[in-house]
């Protein structure tokens, strides 16, 4: 796998807000749907073909879960950009906080949930795409749980949902395990996944990790690198020099330079933009990257029946 996988032109994707980025961080971050969809509207219009969505509490900025935070987001966008793919996360619901006095007890924190409700808006609303990450590993001082029967059983959900999956992969033992799921027919080949570098105990950030991991991949997988935090650039570059596609936004990281916190998410696609152009490569349009991914050209009302959540009226 090379360069010439994707012959210079790339996909990019933006992560508009994410689930652990907060707002103390930045005043930046989209909180309200309106905001989350105007700051999506702009990556787009800046380049980005993907927007990866999360949702929050719009009166506490904490990451959430509610279905009708999900609907207003993803009406929106389908109304204003009905050819932006939409990439909605099913990471939320898999963390487990052991208690103090007894570590097979939940703790404070705690957000571990049976497999189906992680995947619940998934089914609602179909977007183009849905994350689906297969790392169980440490996560700061807690532990995250994906457990292969419970991927197993959220793929099926997104499966029978007609969403293409996004295989997130935070180590190799994760590529070890998208491999036994295509084998066994949960994943379809060729896959989408990406590389999430930076995470404190997973993937580190390099050219060597990238290309080992990339190394890894099966026959035809199409891949992003993700690099976390100060890494977010370096890896925009090294992913496209390995022959992949690229992705920034605030969930990744809140700087555009050196000390210079990006006002936008917008501003971080316009840098992602410029290197990947420095590099002789291009960023394709949503048309192109609907069909490199093999997707439909549009949402189109009409795909889904009226009274259902995610159509338009």
């Amino acid at each position: 796998m090379s360069a010439a996988l994707h012959q210079g032109r790339v996909i990019l994707t933006c992560a508009v807000t994410g689930n652990l980025t907060r707002p103390e961080q930045t005043p930046y971050l989209p909180i309200t749907p309106a905001q989350i969809v105007d700051s999506s509207l702009e990556a787009a219009e800046a380049g980005a073909s993907i927007v990866h969505i999360h949702v929050r509490d719009p009166e506490t900025g904490r990451p959430s879960m509610e279905l009708d935070l999900y609907t207003e987001v993803v009406v929106a966008l389908r109304k204003a950009r009905p050819d932006l793919i939409l990439n909605l996360t099913t990471g939320p619901g898999g963390r487990f906080v052991p208690s103090e006095e007894d570590p097979k007890v939940a703790g404070p924190g705690t957000t571990l949930m049976q497999p189906e409700l992680r995947v619940a808006h998934v089914a609602a609303l179909k977007p183009d795409i849905a994350t689906l990450d297969l790392n169980t590993m440490n996560s700061g001082g807690e532990v995250v749980i994906n457990t292969p029967r419970n991927v197993r059983r959220m793929a099926k959900v997104l499966r029978d949902a007609g969403v293409m999956p996004e295989i997130e992969l935070f180590d190799s033992g994760d590529i070890a395990l998208m491999n036994d799921l295509i084998a066994d027919g949960t994943l379809a080949a060729p896959v989408l996944c990406s590389f999430v570098m930076g995470v404190k105990y997973g993937f580190q950030p390099s050219p060597e990790t990238m290309l080992y991991a990339r190394n890894q991949l099966p026959s035809g997988a199409r891949f992003t690198g993700i690099g976390i935090g100060r890494s977010a650039f370096a890896m925009v570059a090294q992913s496209f020099l390995a022959g992949g596609h690229a992705r920034v936004g605030l969930e990744d990281g809140v700087y555009l330079s050196r000390g210079e916190l990006a006002p936008s998410n917008a501003a971080l696609v316009a840098k992602a933009k410029r290197i990947i152009e420095d590099l002789g490569g291009a960023l394709v349009s949503t048309a192109e990257a609907r069909t490199m991914l093999s997707l439909p050209q549009a949402f189109t009302a009409h795909v889904q029946s009226s009274n259902h959540p995610g159509a338009l009226s």
